[in-house]
């Protein structure tokens, strides 16, 4: 596997989180349309309900669709990486009430790049996200 490894981009996780259960498809499209483009390679994505503190993996036929997007074409998306405890931690982070979505993606754009690094000895030891509401305060500071 570590073969394998030192050949993927970074991997990412992002957790959204849709209130009162209301999942549309609504930016699936976008979603499909970065693996088409090889910018990204999905590894697993995993949806869960949270009601009052119990979290329980939710079925892609138990989401509510709203006909704007088929999400079951993301079923068996999985590589087995996300586990039970993965989905309780991700629970933490979802308010009560909602449905979450877990993507764990490979940044397949940056395959070539951190691969010739790794070739040469450096190693990727820090990788993050601004979150948007940081991001939005230090650019209307900065304006």
């Amino acid at each position: 596997m570590t073969d394998v490894a030192d050949e993927m981009g970074p991997v990412g996780y992002l957790i959204v989180e849709f209130p009162a259960h209301r999942v549309t498809g609504e930016g699936m499209a976008a979603l499909v349309d970065l693996v088409d483009r090889g910018l990204i390679r999905i590894l697993d994505l995993t949806f869960l309900r949270k009601e009052g503190d119990v979290v329980t993996v939710a079925q892609l036929d138990d989401l509510d669709r709203d006909g704007t997007f088929d999400v079951s074409v993301f079923e068996g998306a999985s590589s087995g990486l996300l586990d039970r405890g993965d989905v309780d931690e991700a629970g933490k982070a979802v308010a009560s009430d909602a449905t979450a979505a877990i993507l764990l993606y490979e940044n397949v754009w940056a395959t070539p790049f951190v691969s010739a690094l790794r070739r040469n000895g450096a190693q990727l030891v820090a990788a993050g996200f601004i979150a948007h509401d940081a991001l939005a305060a230090s650019v209307d500071a900065a304006a």
